[in-house]
């Protein structure tokens, strides 16, 4: 999907040509290509990670890891390929796996096999939720990167909310983990028109509401979440106010 006005361009994240577009991080320790901070609630980081952004072909083999004496051992894990994810996991988007559910084919131009690792894991809803991030181009220069998706894609978010019992349960929020200018590009009202593209988009999708839980104790360049002030700016009211993570949501129509 690829939506133009001038000489912006936003681009959805769903194959190889637009992940290389991503924008750096202010911040040259993290990098969005292979940030998982959001997805993995127990392990995950937003640490630049050169690996990440190599295909599968392009990663050395991982050494095997020793074997275990007790032959009831479960099969140790490759945390080189761990999958946040996947059901069994303890980082993977909470509920059950349901045995009666249908068994969703599988789209043929879903990111598979030695895509890099940040992008196997943007797409991974893609066949039944969409996108889950988008970049902003000014004169065919990236500037602005969003991540966003249902709230259940990320598990670090879920426990933010949980902290606050007295927000909407139903139906569950889509949410904005991330929304990321370049130092050169801010305070010219890309990241907010960015914001707009993805709540729009979110709001064709069926979403009745978008939260954002901003980090008041990072610094601007930490935080992948802005603040308070600038998703009021995009229409967000203070839902949950806190010292540490407040939400800030806003109803779709």
């Amino acid at each position: 999907c690829v939506s133009r006005s001038t000489d912006i361009e936003i681009l959805d994240v769903t194959d190889t040509t637009a992940f290389d577009l991503l924008p750096p991080c202010a911040d040259p320790g993290f990098d969005h290509r292979s940030c998982d901070y959001w997805e993995n609630d127990v392990r995950g980081a937003k640490a630049a990670r050169a690996s990440w952004w190599q295909t599968s072909d392009q990663a050395s083999k991982p050494r095997p890891r020793p074997r275990s004496d007790n032959p009831f051992a479960p099969a140790p894990r490759d945390d080189d390929a761990f999958n946040p994810f996947a059901t069994q996991s303890s980082g993977a988007a909470k509920g059950d796996l349901n045995p009666f559910a249908p068994v969703l084919e599988v789209d043929p131009s879903a990111i598979v096999g030695n895509a890099p690792r940040k992008l196997r894991l943007l797409d991974r809803g893609r066949t039944v939720f969409g996108s889950y991030a988008k970049v902003l181009l000014r004169n065919g220069e990236p500037v602005v990167y969003a991540q966003f998706g249902p709230l259940s894609a990320y598990p670090r978010a879920q426990h933010i909310r949980e902290l606050y019992p007295r927000l909407p349960s139903s139906p569950l929020p889509a949410v904005i983990t991330c929304i990321a200018t370049t130092p050169a590009a801010r305070g010219q009202g890309l990241a907010r028109r960015l914001v707009e593209a993805v709540v729009d988009d979110l709001g064709n999708r069926g979403f009745s509401a978008v939260e954002a839980y901003p980090d008041l104790v990072l610094e601007a360049d930490e935080a992948s979440a802005a603040t308070p002030a600038f998703w009021e700016a995009c229409d967000f009211e203070m839902a949950a106010p806190d010292e540490r993570y407040p939400v800030l949501r806003r109803e779709l129509g």
